[in-house]
């Protein structure tokens, strides 16, 4: 019995750092506005050439995303070779000393070159929390496991989202940061109390044999194309939300955009858990196929959220009754306010527009546990559980890159609704390429035996 229980509490301990890691890397991403106001980012010339202040505000993100990709390889093949649990408590301790530099930037360069190395501790702990949950986990209850770290590090997703645009505004960085601080200093205190070391020690370069891996190229086939297809998804629900109506959007305030955001990730975090524990036995490969094309063709009807909407007569505005005693009986009659209007003025298309980014939750949650379950297998099977991680992240990166130059593009120059359905398309390619790979290399009861 003592066993389960230190077992459950190392899983305690790596979901508590899946949430820290969550917590900052959302956080960040809410607090971006606020970062470009108060640096004001203005153009400079570097050994004769000109960078303009646009590609400085591109360069807070992107020094991020380039930082996290190179970080990759070397973290992943550390966490093969040495102690994953030593190397988790070395990137959370770079998580501490980088969220407790950010109140204290005071120039674009300062904070690009923090926002990078963030990218290395959040893909450290990002890479070494699942590997280490991947590890830990049975075969037969590995994407449930998988499904419980990754709800954790939604619902730290909601808590940052909603949080810290709220926080900033009363408070300003400081205790924004010295709570992400706290945060990961009791994860990284949880890691040395309960997670017991990793005795596997994997010589060579496990990418290499990964990388040839037929399970893992067949995974891939989808996942290469499936980025492209999160990746403009759920950056232009909150655009599509937000921008303005001659820009094709539906104009809508703060809080409207933030709930049409978090609709999307508290399903997902709701049904993880259950999808993976699904999936371990009815099979994986199934319900990535499933989900990721569920996915897609619930985004090609995100463009139609105001058709929808009007055709089901949606309300244009969310009321609350208020009862008289509870709004103020004391005050003088005619001044007591009888309803409140949520979320300000919006359209036909708000509640059609929440509840299918509730559906792309929940059509994710399907698939996320259990891809990540059969990268992990074939990680622990190989013996380079790290680096199987690893490549599942490498694969990502160019969807995750060129999506938003693409998504962009298709904003301006064809239409909103475009954006859409070319997201809905790369992954309904991508689980048709899958299926048909699947069943040609792998034979035809693969979909159900993987």
């Amino acid at each position: 019995m003592s066993g389960v229980n230190d077992d459950r509490l190392q899983f305690w301990a790596l979901y508590l750092a899946r949430f820290a890691e969550g917590f900052g890397f959302i956080t960040l991403i809410t607090l971006l506005p606020y970062y470009i106001n108060a640096l004001d980012p203005s153009g400079t010339t570097i050994l004769g050439v000109t960078i303009g202040a646009g590609l400085v505000v591109g360069l807070y993100t992107t020094g991020f995303t380039l930082a996290q990709t190179v970080a990759v390889v070397p973290v992943a093949w550390a966490g093969d070779r040495f102690d994953k649990r030593t190397v988790l408590l070395v990137v959370l301790g770079i998580g501490i000393g980088v969220y407790g530099l950010f109140p204290i930037v005071d120039s674009s360069a300062s904070f690009i070159a923090i926002r990078a190395l963030q990218g290395v501790a959040v893909t450290g702990a990002g890479l070494m929390s699942l590997s280490l949950v991947g590890q830990l986990a049975g075969g037969d209850t590995r994407a449930n496991y998988i499904g419980k770290a990754n709800a954790a590090s939604f619902a730290a997703s909601i808590a940052g989202s909603l949080g810290a645009g709220t926080l900033y505004e009363a408070f300003g960085f400081g205790p924004i940061f010295a709570i992400i601080v706290a945060l990961m200093l009791v994860a990284w205190l949880g890691t040395v109390r309960f997670l017991e070391g990793d005795e596997t020690r994997i010589h060579g370069f496990p990418f290499a044999d990964l990388a040839l891996n037929r399970r893992i190229l067949t995974l891939s086939s989808f996942r290469f194309q499936y980025a492209f297809s999160v990746t403009l998804v759920r950056t232009w629900v909150p655009i599509f939300a937000g921008v303005a109506a001659a820009q094709g959007g539906l104009a809508y305030g703060g809080l409207a955009v933030a709930l049409t955001v978090v609709a999307e990730k508290f399903t997902n975090m709701c049904c993880q858990p259950f999808t993976g524990r699904l999936s371990d036995g009815y099979g994986r490969a199934l319900f990535v196929f499933a989900g990721g094309g569920a996915y897609g063709l619930i985004a090609l009807f995100v463009p139609l959220s105001p058709a929808i909407g009007t055709a089901i007569g949606a309300p244009s505005e969310l009321v609350v009754a208020i009862p008289t005693v509870l709004a103020g009986a004391a005050l003088p009659i005619g001044t007591v306010p009888t309803q409140v209007t949520l979320f300000g003025e919006v359209s036909p298309a708000f509640l059609p527009l929440v509840a299918l980014s509730g559906l792309l939750g929940v059509a994710d949650s399907f698939r996320e546990p259990a891809s990540m379950a059969l990268f992990a297998d074939e990680g622990t099977a190989d013996g380079g559980v790290a680096s199987s991680f690893g490549i599942r992240e490498l694969v990502w990166r160019p969807g995750s890159v060129i999506a938003p130059l693409l998504g962009g593009w298709l904003m301006y120059e064809v239409s909103m609704a475009s954006v859409f359905y070319v997201g809905g398309a790369f992954a309904l390619t991508g689980v048709g390429s899958f299926l048909l790979i699947l069943v040609w290399v792998h034979g035809a009861n693969a979909l159900t035996e993987w």
